[in-house]
């Protein structure tokens, strides 16, 4: 393994080591921290290298219950935590983040002020983007090089050796996801993205997807999630 895959697979100090040790081996991984290696020592590239794993480093795989697919982090100085659609608390909300809380509030009469979603990530919600690293300014700039592949990789081992496991896919992006899920032994929820222009045509609003998930979470015998936290 080249430096940088062995940097970014040794951060990880639960079990989603041993979970993903297949994927950290494989060719596309090592061609990935290549790319990283050079992008991190040319470029200013968010999150900081110690949180692209935070969202597994904060939510181990036996005590993930939610996965909410992002798509990449955010591209502005200091937002980026490594956690889909966070921010942190010293942030004002983004735009995504923003439409999520309308329709906590919508759904479940919640009210929530910070960004920061660690407590979600701590009660057992994965907050995943597809793509986990970005250059500063230039959102998407760092799609097909071997993100995508490990995002799936993730799906399928939580679809494959977990049972009762909610994942919300929200966006057309993240929905091509869901052919790695089986439905048979997980809830998919689905929707339009949360973004502006995605969620002022229709079909985000009005989804309710937070009791959605509390109920699934305590029809299958586990604690629901406290989103308010």
């Amino acid at each position: 393994m080249n430096n940088l895959a062995v940097k970014l697979a040794e951060s990880l100090d639960n079990d989603w080591k041993k979970v993903l040790k297949s994927s950290f081996s494989a060719p596309y991984f090592q061609d990935l921290g290549l790319f990283l290696d050079k992008e991190y020592g040319s470029s200013e590239i968010f999150p900081p290298l110690g949180h692209v794993f935070a969202a597994f480093q904060q939510c181990n795989f036996e005590q993930t219950k939610v996965v909410i697919i992002g798509q990449d982090p955010y591209h502005g100085d200091g937002q980026a935590q490594g956690l889909s659609f966070s921010v942190p608390s010293s942030f004002p909300l983004p735009p995504s983040l923003r439409n999520i809380y309308k329709e906590l509030y919508s759904d479940l009469k919640v009210v929530r002020y910070s960004g920061d979603l660690s407590y979600w990530a701590k009660q057992g919600v994965l907050l995943l983007n597809s793509v986990l690293t970005v250059r500063c300014g230039q959102p998407g700039s760092h799609a097909k090089q071997g993100w995508e592949e490990f995002t799936q990789d993730v799906i399928q081992k939580l679809s494959e050796d977990k049972l009762h496991v909610v994942f919300v896919l929200w966006g057309a992006y993240a929905q091509k996801l869901a052919k790695f899920i089986n439905p048979e032994r997980h809830l998919i929820i689905q929707a339009a993205h949360p973004s502006p222009l995605s969620a002022n045509r229709g079909g985000f609003f009005g989804t309710k997807p937070f009791s959605q998930i509390n109920q699934y979470l305590l029809a299958s015998g586990q604690e629901g999630i406290d989103w308010a936290l």
